[in-house]
């Protein structure tokens, strides 16, 4: 692989991104790392390990050919049901804040559902892949593989993480979408799908407590339980004004924000960088997903249905996330815990982000060697 056929921006927008990252995340942590662990640099430390880890990942899918995960699509939705499975299996899942979502290996702790998320989009890049047709026409070939992703979702549920299996369907909605399926049969799917979705929510109290925090945070009987969380990342959006009170320098970190360095890394970014630190990394970001959507463009231009159903899936992960991500940060979405992508503290979500943006440019690299013949003849014809 020669660096030429690297696409450069999309590896700057990676590599600024795991900066601003790793700076936020050490302001946010440092009072929060002194008062657990004696060292205000605990967080950063790890982050920076972590950060290590993401770029062998990087490498790592950035070398695997995109034929490989066309034949090994199938076993990418096995294994990800498999991994799921693994949390409940007595001595190996392990319960943080209420929710089965650890594995432990010792020190070391695995989140499935971040995995689980990557090795969906190669399961659906690869389906669209192979039934593209059937994707456009029939209504059975689109519910197909929504009816496969139900499992992999009903054990999510079971965990409990409803975040993460939304994030997955409305990734597979619109995956779908982009590859040919008419809008009447997603429509259908989309009326079942929030039908489900009010469902869940009314099922339990919790949600319907955070569901009326997120209608009105400030009601005196929610602002100081439900809503929480959203009250202090308001006051933090507030105190940021335009350009911040100084990078380091922010309050509502000072354990008045809680999960000020995973959860809600947004708001305490917009406290100390105002709206125009907020809106260039909220650009940064939608570059990033725009330039990955692109590239799937182009493959799909070329034929390459795999490489662009991956570049489509990779793209809309990162985005979809990043996009609840800034709406739970902003109260434009009810309060849920997903991270950041690239930005957040916690290494299962920086490596996995990186291993999809490596997909990303293992896209456009296919997409520029793909196209270099058709240029050579056409050089050729017109010489000629």
């Amino acid at each position: 692989m020669t660096t030429t056929r690297l696409d450069t921006p999309l590896l700057w927008l990676w590599i600024a991104l795991l900066g601003v990252g790793l700076l936020a995340v050490t302001s946010a942590s440092m009072e929060l790392a002194v008062s657990r662990h004696g060292d205000a640099f605990h967080h950063f430390f790890r982050h920076a390990a972590y950060l290590v880890l993401a770029g062998l990942a990087f490498l790592s899918v950035l070398s695997i050919p995109i034929s490989f995960w066309e034949w090994a699509d199938r076993f990418a939705l096995v294994l990800a049901i498999g991994l799921l499975a693994l949390l409940f299996v007595p001595g190996l899942g392990r319960e943080v804040n209420g929710s089965l979502r650890w594995i432990a290996f010792g020190p070391i702790s695995l989140q499935p559902s971040e995995p689980v998320r990557f090795l969906l989009v190669v399961y659906l890049a690869g389906y669209v892949a192979r039934h593209r047709q059937a994707i456009s026409t029939d209504l059975l070939g689109l519910l197909r593989p929504m009816l496969w992703l139900l499992i992999p979702c009903a054990l999510l549920l079971a965990q409990p993480d409803l975040g993460s299996a939304v994030v997955i369907m409305a990734v597979a909605v619109a995956l779908l979408f982009l590859c040919g399926a008419r809008i009447l049969h997603l429509s259908l799917l989309g009326a079942a799908a929030l039908a489900g979705l009010w469902l869940l929510l009314s099922l339990r109290d919790y949600r319907v407590a955070r569901l009326q925090a997120f209608l009105d945070p400030w009601a005196p009987d929610v602002q100081f339980g439900s809503g929480y969380q959203l009250t202090q990342a308001l006051i933090a959006f507030g105190r940021g004004e335009w350009f911040g009170v100084g990078l380091g320098e922010g309050l509502q970190k000072l354990f008045y924000l809680p999960e000020a360095h995973t959860d809600f890394i947004f708001a305490v970014i917009a406290e100390e960088t105002g709206v125009v630190g907020a809106l260039l990394l909220g650009a940064a970001l939608m570059a990033l997903v725009l330039r990955g959507l692109w590239h799937g463009r182009m493959a799909q231009r070329r034929g390459a249905d795999m490489a662009a159903g991956l570049a489509y899936g990779a793209a809309l992960l990162l985005g979809i996330q990043a996009l609840v991500s800034l709406g739970v940060n902003t109260g434009l979405l009810p309060t849920k815990g997903l991270t950041l992508p690239l930005v957040s503290y916690g290494g299962n979500s920086l490596i996995v982000s990186s291993a999809l943006v490596a997909l990303l440019v293992r896209v456009a690299w296919e997409n520029a060697e793909g196209d270099r013949p058709a240029r050579s003849v056409r050089r050729r014809e017109v010489a000629a």
